[in-house]
């Protein structure tokens, strides 16, 4: 039972996120676009930058952005790679990686760039 709680908990932290990126005016374009690689739990548009977005959902803010490992980043980098091979200018698309956390009370703090590699 504990799975599924944190995996409708985590849906629901998504579903918060993606609706914060569209009150900013963001096309969200994708949900857990899954490549050969892995999977990356939102893909939005900000103008012409293609915006990949790992969502964490934690106690507090601190807690969430703990629980981003260093594979999760080689994993997001790679299947983001893939996802841009469909893009009209390819690897040239202007992108960049955010980090949105989600604490207990269902605010969110979204860091944009947070994960430059």
């Amino acid at each position: 039972m504990s799975g599924l709680v944190s995996y409708l908990s985590g849906q629901t932290a998504e579903e918060t996120v993606a609706a914060d990126y569209l009150r900013r005016g963001q096309k969200v374009e994708a949900r857990r676009w899954r490549g050969t690689y892995g999977e990356v739990d939102l893909i939005a548009r900000d103008g012409d930058t293609v915006v990949f977005v790992e969502v964490k959902k934690s106690r507090d803010f601190l807690r969430a952005a703990e629980r981003i490992t260093s594979a999760q980043l080689e994993r997001i980098h790679a299947t983001a790679c893939e996802y841009l091979e469909n893009e009209p200018k390819g690897q040239m698309t202007p992108c960049r990686f955010d980090v949105a956390l989600v604490n207990a009370q269902g605010a969110t703090e979204i860091i944009e760039n947070a994960l430059a590699y």
